[in-house]
């Protein structure tokens, strides 16, 4: 019993962090379709999908995250996914879009991860992204201005070593 505790704490957690500010922005049916399509996602006629192969166990593409992460006044989607047989023990997949000024949509970066956006004083705007998982000492990434490179790896917010 006390392992299936922690492993649904651990399963949801994520979930409840991302919920807070989920919903601070509403997308239409179009926008919807168009993030997901930026994603790489297919819609198979009842989801939406990613290129995971293992359908039996994979949950299916999920908008968890509908936030202005750079301050532009443009939405914003954290696309997820899971399925520990495409993703590992972290389980977890996520995809950032984000929407132009255009009204076209751009895939900003993507990994197997729990995306944790980390508030900056940089001036390009866009938060750094702690990459969470099962362990400790995680990867930050951070945008250079064109795309999220990594940046340093980091524990309870203080720097820490693969080592």
């Amino acid at each position: 019993m006390p392992f299936e505790k922690k492993y649904a704490y651990f399963l949801y957690t994520p979930l409840l962090f991302w919920s807070i500010n989920a919903f601070s922005v509403q997308l239409t049916y179009a926008d919807e379709v168009s993030a997901f399509k930026a994603a790489g996602y297919s819609f198979d006629g009842k989801s939406w999908r990613s290129n995971c192969q293992e359908f039996r166990f994979t949950s299916l593409g999920e908008i968890t995250v509908v936030r202005d992460l750079n301050g532009d006044d443009q939405p914003e989607v954290i696309i997820t996914e899971s399925n520990t047989y495409c993703y590992g023990n972290t389980g977890y997949h996520y995809t950032l879009v984000s929407k132009w000024n255009n009204s076209s949509w751009k895939l900003i970066t993507s990994g197997v991860g729990i995306p944790n956006f980390i508030i900056t004083q940089e001036p390009h705007g866009w938060p750094d992204i702690e990459i969470g998982g099962p362990g400790f000492c995680f990867p930050v990434m951070r945008w250079n201005g064109r795309n999220y490179v990594f940046s340093r790896y980091q524990y309870n917010e203080a720097p820490c070593s693969l080592q």
